[in-house]
């Protein structure tokens, strides 16, 4: 079941991040990048600032218990809505949860006549094929410097919405 969330429910949030991101980013950022990352971007008010700058998220629950989450803004630039996050526990992978996330938000999109989908992902991020099957192209490169001599190494993704 896909949920929206609320700002009560930044702690499962966050304790989703602290589990998945390890895992999903071991063998692309240094320990001390990942660190610097999770706290930038998954303290308690790091979150309910996101939630208050107009960002919506979602909780995916199975049996009562949070499996994954994203996180959408909608009219990012007119017309486009940013996906801003789009994450699944590892263990869960390959049970088309990911795809129920992002039908939710391409359907709150669609539902807000929005014409494009976008999203950045990190260069080396495996992610970056799901997003190809699912429709997005690659149509920018960018290094994007986050603070503490860190950078976001990520490809901008678009797919049309129909």
């Amino acid at each position: 079941m896909v949920r929206p969330a609320s700002p009560d429910d930044c702690i499962v949030i966050q304790t989703l991040a602290h589990e998945i991101w390890p895992e999903a980013y071991a063998s692309i950022l240094s320990p001390a990048q990942l660190s610097y990352m999770l706290e930038a971007f998954y303290a308690l008010e790091a979150l309910r600032r996101q939630m208050e700058a107009g960002q919506q998220f979602l909780l995916l629950e199975e049996d009562h218990r949070a499996q994954g989450f994203a996180a959408y803004q909608l009219d990012y630039t007119p017309g486009v809505t940013q996906l801003h996050k789009l994450y699944v526990r590892t263990a869960q992978h390959h049970k088309g949860w990911g795809s129920i996330l992002l039908d939710a938000i391409e359907q709150s999109a669609l539902h807000a006549g929005q014409h494009t989908l976008r999203l950045n992902v990190n260069r080396f991020n495996t992610a970056q094929f799901f997003y190809q099957k699912k429709g997005f192209q690659t149509v920018e490169t960018i290094d994007i410097p986050i603070g503490e001599g860190y950078w976001m190494e990520d490809f901008i993704m678009k797919k049309k919405l129909v």
